[in-house]
Formats: C-alpha cells, sequence, structure tokens
C-alpha cells in the first residue's frame, strides 16, 4: 500500500516562519507593542493567531481590529511577503520523490485555499499536491471546521488507513491530530514554535529538516529504492 503524507503548509513545506514574524511586528507597532524577536515569537505562537496576539499583550479590542473585514490587516501584510518565502530545505526533493512513488500528497493548513494554490503554482510544486484541505475564504478562516476535522473526513470519504497515513508538520496540533487518528506524526522544528514546544506535543518522530523525512519513510517500509 502506498502512504498518504499530509503536510503542514505554513512553517513546514513553506519557509515563511520570518514573514510571519515581521508582520506581526506590524502589527504590534500599529497598536503601539514592542516587536518580539524569533525566540519569543516561537515561545507565543498559536492559532488561529489571536491567541498569539492576546499572550502578546494586545487587548481583545485591539485583536478585534486586525480581524476587522476578514483579516484585510494581516493578509495585506503577509501575502506579499509570503510571496518572497521558498520551501525549506529538502521540500522540494521529498515531493518529486514521493510522486515519483505514487504516494497521496495532501496539504492540511490553517490558511485559505486560493492563495496557497497561488504559492504551490509560483514554486512550481503544485502537480505534485493530490489535494489541498484548507478554508475557503477570509471569511470562513478559523470559522469552519478544524484541521482535524477535515482530515478526518477526507480519510473517510477516500478510505485512507491511518496505518500508513503520516502528518509532517511545526506545531503542536499535528501531534494531537495523528494521536486522535491513530496517524504517525513527525514533527519539524525551525518552524513557527519552539523545539521544547513541540517535544512536549510528544510526536512519534522530530525531524529539523525534509532530508531527514525520507530515512523514516523507509524504516517503514515506503520508498525503498529511493
Amino acid at each position: 500500500m502506498k502512504p498518504a503524507l499530509v503536510f503542514d503548509w505554513n512553517g513546514t513545506l513553506l519557509d515563511d516562519t520570518y514573514a510571519l514574524l515581521e508582520t506581526t511586528n506590524v502589527i504590534l507597532d500599529r497598536f503601539g507593542r514592542p516587536s518580539i524577536d524569533i525566540k519569543t515569537f516561537r515561545d507565543h505562537c498559536d492559532v488561529p493567531l489571536s491567541r498569539l496576539y492576546l499572550s502578546l499583550g494586545m487587548s481583545r479590542e485591539e485583536i478585534g481590529a486586525v480581524e476587522r473585514d476578514d483579516g484585510a490587516l494581516f493578509h495585506d501584510l503577509y501575502e506579499p511577503l509570503a510571496d518572497k518565502a521558498d520551501l525549506r530545505e529538502g521540500a522540494r526533493r521529498v515531493l518529486e520523490i514521493a510522486r515519483r512513488q505514487s504516494a497521496l500528497l495532501i496539504i492540511l493548513s490553517n490558511h485559505i485555499v486560493a492563495p496557497l494554490q497561488s504559492q504551490l503554482r509560483r514554486l512550481g510544486v503544485d502537480h505534485y499536491i493530490t489535494d489541498v484541505l484548507a478554508f475557503e475564504s477570509r471569511a470562513t478562516q478559523y470559522k469552519s471546521m478544524s484541521k482535524g476535522e477535515r482530515l478526518r473526513l477526507y480519510m473517510q470519504r477516500y478510505d485512507l488507513k491511518p496505518a500508513s497515513t503520516f502528518i509532517i508538520g511545526d506545531m503542536p496540533v499535528e501531534a494531537d491530530i495523528a494521536r486522535n487518528l491513530g496517524l504517525t506524526s513527525i514533527s519539524i522544528t525551525g518552524g513557527f514554535v519552539s523545539t521544547s514546544r513541540l517535544q512536549a506535543a510528544r510526536p512519534d518522530y522530530t525531524i529539523n529538516n525534509h532530508h531527514e523525512l525520507l530515512p523514516i519513510l523507509q524504516s517503514r517500509g515506503y520508498f525503498s529504492g529511493c
């Protein structure tokens, strides 16, 4: 049986951590708050991003202003920065190998489908991806189903087996989803949260870049000829 590889997008495949940090600092500055460094960002980052802002001392009224007009302030700041981001180290090679091996490649994201697909095309990897599971629009972001529920329904629809499904992400939520659905979780450091926060989520494996993903898959009986 071919494996299904379920990748988070932001911070996992897309190297946009500093784009989000810069966006966060511009928002903090708009409300007279001090900027933060990458360590503070990784210690506090959470989704929805309102949790991050709240933990950094912003008031609920200020957060409401950020979220006004379907989060226009955030998206107008973030998207131009994300347009300059590349894939993370080793990601392109893993996608190429997985596609050659006829693995399912699924992106499971809290981002929005259209800009995510635009980034895939810009980076020239859209043809590797089987499906993108994300929010339909800015208006529905964080207001419809969770990542875990979206993946559960997808697996049910396409009869994906938990034993051959791997979820790869840079935040604790992916390890939680894996436990709930019986999947194998692989956390990648260097994304949106600190290594200690990832380890506290108790993933099955932890990697530092995507080159380290292939040996894990091979140890589980996949991609042995690569």
